[in-house]
């Protein structure tokens, strides 16, 4: 699964804790090596699939129920949050910080993430660099969408599209009519986006941890596509981030609000430009390329934010607060 050689060093086990791993799916590759890395800790972890979860809410008291048993109030948990259930889970994920349990993804900055417009607009109003976008209703004019975007080429992007499905490059003003009027004919909320042409396909992954950099790899397209995702058939190498590239990284980290993240940009001309911020990143391709335990820094993560408060180990402990207003 995991190259044996980057735990070669055996853990210093911290204070024992009860963590639970927010997923559907326990043979995942990221869910398996986040129960390989907690379990390394000494940790009692469980993988909990949330929609199996039932909230109970009274007076004073909110309850979780899992499989019709009362689940016991873990220390921290590490959502999964697949984005065709992100209501739900999001949900769930609220429910848990709730009761003072601390969450290696907030329920704000989850839902907040899995929005590509409202993403976009906190970006920006936090000073992160992006691809000039355009969004408007099936009311305007597809022209006008057209030059305000730059003109052609453009990609569109569907908002929910998730994984680069959705996404379509069109290559002439009068294929972004056709495109354009054909969805505002569906009204299908898109984005209308400028083409990098210089990126050549490629793009760069970052992955974020408690405001650090821990891990980059470079992303390359199949031939013939302009998509970089690793699922429809690119390639992914170790790659070593420039002063900028990581200022960009960590910057739209922060602005999000998410302690856990993978940060896309795109190479330009003008540096580097954010394409999304991922609220649940796939520890696969990273792990495999770049040769480094992101697992473990996520453990590592746990440590340093929360203090044990399960009846193992009972103490006070304070939850950091999303502020981000948006």
């Amino acid at each position: 699964m995991f190259q044996k050689n980057i735990l070669a060093k055996p853990y210093n086990k911290g204070p024992y804790m009860r963590i639970y791993i927010l997923s559907r799916n326990k043979d995942l590759y990221s869910t398996k090596r986040l129960f390989e890395e907690a379990t390394l800790k000494g940790w009692d972890v469980k993988v909990i699939d949330y929609l199996k979860c039932t909230i109970e809410i009274m007076k004073g008291e909110l309850l979780i129920n899992y499989q019709g048993k009362l689940l016991p109030v873990p220390d921290a948990i590490i959502p999964r949050i697949g984005a065709s259930r992100t209501f739900y889970g999001a949900a769930m994920v609220r429910h848990f910080e709730m009761l003072d349990v601390f969450s290696t993804t907030g329920n704000l900055a989850l839902t907040r993430s899995r929005d590509k417009l409202r993403s976009l607009q906190v970006l920006s109003k936090n000073d992160v660099d992006m691809p000039r976008t355009v969004f408007a209703s099936n009311k305007s004019s597809a022209k006008d969408v057209i030059e305000l975007s730059g003109g052609a080429p453009l990609v569109l992007k569907i908002l929910e599209g998730t994984q680069g499905v959705g996404v379509v490059l069109v290559d002439s003003e009068k294929a972004a009519k056709s495109v354009l009027d054909a969805f505002y004919g569906m009204d299908v909320n898109l984005l209308v986006q400028e083409y990098i042409e210089e990126a050549g396909g490629a793009d760069i992954r970052a992955l974020v941890v408690n405001g650090e950099v821990v891990g980059a790899m470079k992303r390359q397209g199949a031939e013939g596509d302009f998509r970089s995702n690793l699922h429809q058939g690119g390639s992914a190498t170790a790659y070593k981030l420039n002063r900028k590239e990581k200022a960009t990284a960590i910057a739209a980290a922060k602005a999000m609000g998410l302690g856990v993240c993978g940060v896309d940009m795109i190479p330009s001309a003008r540096g580097p430009l954010v394409m999304e911020v991922n609220s649940s990143p796939g520890l696969e391709g990273i792990e495999k390329s770049t040769n480094i335990n992101i697992a473990a820094k996520i453990m590592e993560y746990i440590e340093k934010s929360t203090k044990p408060t399960c009846s193992i180990n009972p103490q006070k402990r304070k939850i950091k607060k999303d502020n981000i207003g948006a």
